[in-house]
C-alpha cells in the first residue's frame, strides 16, 4: 500500500473492541513516533502510555470518552525545542504534532484504530500525573481494534479541492 492509500484509508475511529493491543504493535507505534522528523532532531516531545486499568484512570483524569485498552498522550516540551532566532518561534508543538501524526498513521498501518482527541481536560491530567505539568499536552490517542460497527463519520469524505488549499506565488 502506498502512503497516499494509507492516508486516504485512515479515518477517526470512535468505536473499539476491548481486545488488547499486542506489545509488538505498541513497540511499532512508538518506533514510528521516534522516527518523526523534528527541527534540528531535538525530539521535544514526550509520550505517555497507559494500558488496561491505567487507561481507565487516564480516561477519568482527562475526561476522555473513548474506552480502549491503550491510550497514548503526546506532550510538547518547549524547553527542549529548537527556536527560530529570527522571530523566537518555538517549534515544540510542531514537532510533537509531527510525531503524533506518525503515531496515527502507524496505528492505521497496523490494522488498529484511533482518533486524535483534542477535547480533553489537560489540567486534570496534569493534576493526576505531575510528570506532565511542564508540557503542552497536544493529543490523546485512544488506540484499539475497531469494533464491528466502527465506520467513518459522514464528513470523512468531504475534502476541500486542492485548488482551494494551494496558492501560487
Amino acid at each position: 500500500m502506498t502512503f497516499l492509500e494509507l492516508a486516504e484509508e485512515r479515518y477517526s475511529c470512535r468505536y473499539f473492541s476491548q481486545q488488547a493491543v499486542e506489545q509488538e504493535k505498541i513497540d511499532a507505534i512508538l518506533k514510528a513516533a521516534q522516527a518523526a522528523p523534528t527541527a534540528v532532531d531535538k525530539q521535544p516531545f514526550k509520550i505517555f502510555l497507559a494500558a488496561d486499568e491505567k487507561a481507565a484512570a487516564v480516561r477519568d483524569a482527562g475526561r476522555i470518552r473513548f474506552v480502549t485498552p491503550l491510550i497514548l498522550i503526546v506532550g510538547a516540551d518547549p524547553d527542549q525545542a529548537w527556536i527560530r532566532k529570527e522571530d523566537g518561534r518555538n517549534f515544540a508543538d510542531v514537532d510533537a504534532a509531527i510525531a503524533a501524526t506518525h503515531i496515527m498513521m502507524e496505528v492505521q498501518d497496523l490494522g488498529l484504530g484511533t482518533v486524535w482527541v483534542g477535547h480533553f481536560d489537560a489540567q486534570g491530567l496534569k493534576r493526576a500525573y505531575p510528570q506532565m505539568k511542564d508540557l503542552d499536552l497536544l493529543a490523546v490517542f485512544p488506540i484499539g481494534y475497531p469494533s464491528a460497527d466502527a465506520e467513518p463519520s459522514d464528513s470523512y469524505a468531504q475534502r476541500k479541492p486542492v485548488s482551494e488549499m494551494v496558492e501560487g506565488l
